[in-house]
């Protein structure tokens, strides 16, 4: 059975609406629930809460436990590449971030379509196996959102790739853009340790429809609608972590509860898995994980991700006119230097970092005119 590892990508915050503002004192308490779990595998980036995971990271756990007690995971961030003069600096920075000698694994971030531009034209696989044959780096790897003949076609030419992080979960296993199953079989395919990022997709399957929290329940009430999304990662072959983004102790400690409980699935709740997607599908507006890569990069300083899962669970409400969503969409459009989804210019630079391939600027349009027309009467 996969070990479950600790995600620092949604960390818990003080304001909403500022990702540097991390609560250190909850993360500290999330580091030490975890840890004494028995589980030490921590999963960063470089861009993850607007350069504050790292450190983060170096404080609630470097400074606090002995090197030898955690594994450290992070990512050379290819959105922002565009020369070799770049990589040294960065990775330099990356360890004084972290405040460590080594990192026990390391990824490019995101290879794929979008970032080809520098895994294409900088020699970025030559230098972390450079770092790796320094001793600054245990293992090297990629994660990657790309379809499975992408990803068979990486591997191929870079053999030297050790590991892989996919975005895995019953919702997107059998799904013809995502690709999870055959992405996990290409893997197998070419011998690579296989992590999982987004077991339960940025939260959806966490909190299923009313339909389908039913038929879950009706099965089994003892087990909860985030186990069954556990359960099926946990057991998967040739899986060895699966990352929880939990962004309180609260859920940190549930994830933890659920890996150690995780029994196989059978084939009957297969089946309900299968319907319970059917379900799910037919309900989600826009497929958004809360990634928040479009954010990094929109002129217009719109929080899309958060805009998005406003508009997701209104949506899911099926009630044309005001929710508490829409409420808390209004009080965000009154927050200071923000953008609202009408400020949006179409510049589609959001759609070039979006992994889920989301025409992002359409659907912009669409909460404009829910939110601020429909609902609000006002436009901006």
């Amino acid at each position: 059975m996969a070990k479950l590892g600790m995600g620092m990508m949604r960390l818990p915050l003080l304001d909403e609406n500022d990702q540097k503002s991390v609560d250190m004192d909850q993360v500290n308490e999330m580091v030490d629930a975890y840890m004494a779990s028995g589980f030490n595998h921590f999963d960063t980036a470089f861009v993850y809460h607007e350069g504050m995971s790292e450190i983060t990271f170096k404080k609630a756990v470097v400074e606090r436990y002995p090197r030898d007690s955690f594994k450290i995971a992070t990512k050379m961030p290819l959105f922002i590449i565009t020369e070799e003069s770049q990589l040294e600096p960065i990775f330099s920075q990356q360890l004084e971030n972290c405040g460590v000698d080594y990192f026990d694994y390391y990824m490019l971030h995101n290879v794929s379509g979008f970032t080809e531009n520098a895994w294409k034209n900088v020699n970025l696989f030559s230098f972390i196996q450079k770092k790796k044959e320094e001793g600054f780096i245990k293992h090297i790897g990629l994660s990657t959102h790309g379809n499975a003949e992408f990803l068979e076609e990486i591997l191929f030419e870079h053999p030297e790739i050790e590991f892989v992080l996919l975005q895995i979960n019953y919702l997107d296993w059998e799904d013809e853009g995502i690709q999870s199953k055959k992405c996990l079989e290409v893997a197998r395919k070419y011998g690579k340790e296989v992590m999982i990022m987004e077991p339960y997709k940025g939260g959806f399957l966490a909190d299923v429809p009313e339909e389908a929290e039913k038929i879950m329940k009706e099965y089994n009430p003892d087990k909860s609608v985030v186990s069954w999304a556990m359960r099926f990662v946990a057991n998967l072959d040739d899986v060895s972590v699966v990352l929880t983004g939990a962004s309180n102790l609260e859920q940190l400690e549930s994830n933890i509860s659920e890996i150690k409980n995780a029994t196989p699935l059978n084939d009957e709740e297969l089946e309900i898995i299968k319907e319970v997607s059917e379900i799910i599908n037919s309900n989600i507006t826009v497929d958004c994980t809360t990634c928040r890569y479009c954010v990094d990069v929109c002129s217009e300083e719109i929080d899309i991700a958060k805009i998005f899962d406003l508009y997701n669970k209104h949506n899911m409400l099926e009630i044309d006119d005001w929710t508490p969503f829409g409420n808390a969409y209004l009080n965000y459009t009154k927050l200071p230097d923000v953008g609202i989804a009408s400020d949006c210019i179409e510049c589609e630079l959001c759609i070039e970092e979006c992994p889920q391939s989301i025409n992002i600027p359409e659907v912009l349009k669409d909460v404009a005119k829910t939110f601020e027309t429909e609902i609000y009467g006002f436009e901006n």
